[in-house]
């Protein structure tokens, strides 16, 4: 199922905390109903079809449980078009048989359909506090980025180094500006949250340098989830919200 995207509540969702289980547990459910009308809307569902048509290469995360951690919303992607695959601290082993089955699954029904696969493998820290990173990790962002890669050489040892079908792509995601970190295959790192709408004309190239095995098809469709993210960036720090844990 698809992330759930924000949506306008009567009642401050710092607030929520505060409040009974009982009427916690009602606004969830309340979030969650409008949610799906949403997303079963008209507009919902042709904003996807519009968007796969446009962009081929069909997109899963795998990331920890932590609410922060929406990508659909940080890329300004619609809902339901990245796959999300959530465990604590956002860890994975393709040898969980059933894990390891869901991929294998999900990697060869889109095969089926003649499309490529995008595997953002996600680990998440904050720059303003240590505290409000990834307490799976014990707030060790070190330790939280070595396991993404380790998750990635599964990837390659199942699904091939070539990267000519499966691309499995390690990002870190800050929590305070909602910023990708991409972690280029020739070991280049790029903090998205240092780039502006102004360098959109010079992303193409940035991808070309970061992921030269990536299939070109596969970069143009990243390129829209970079320049979601960029717009993405300046919103939150526009809203001046207070970080949340």
């Amino acid at each position: 199922m698809a992330d759930p995207t924000p949506s306008q509540t009567s009642v401050d969702v710092s607030a929520i905390r505060s409040l009974p289980i009982q009427q916690r547990i009602d606004w969830l459910m309340d979030h969650a109903r409008r949610y799906s009308i949403v997303y079963q809307s008209p507009e919902s569902y042709l904003a996807r079809n519009l968007y796969n048509a446009k962009h081929d290469t069909a997109l899963i995360v795998l990331k920890c449980m932590d609410g922060r951690l929406n990508l659909s919303v940080a890329t300004n992607t619609p809902s339901g078009i990245i796959q999300p695959f959530r465990n604590l601290a956002g860890r994975f082993d393709l040898g969980w048989p059933h894990f390891g089955e869901v991929i294998a699954d999900q990697v060869q029904g889109m095969v089926k359909q003649g499309r490529r696969t995008l595997a953002l493998i996600t680990y998440h820290y904050s720059k303003g506090d240590r505290h409000r990173g990834c307490a799976g990790f014990n707030y060790d962002t070190d330790a939280a980025r070595s396991y993404t890669f380790g998750i990635k050489r599964q990837m390659e040892a199942v699904f091939g180094t070539v990267h000519s079908t499966v691309y499995p792509l390690v990002c870190g995601f800050e929590t305070d500006d909602d910023a990708i970190v991409l972690h280029g295959s020739n070991g280049e790192v790029l903090d998205l949250s240092t780039v502006s709408s102004a360098d959109f004309k010079s992303l193409h190239a940035s991808l070309a340098r970061l992921y030269p095995d990536m299939p070109d098809e596969m970069q143009e469709d990243l390129l829209p989830l970079v320049q979601g993210n960029i717009s993405h960036i300046a919103g939150v720090r526009q809203s001046n919200r207070t970080p949340e844990i």
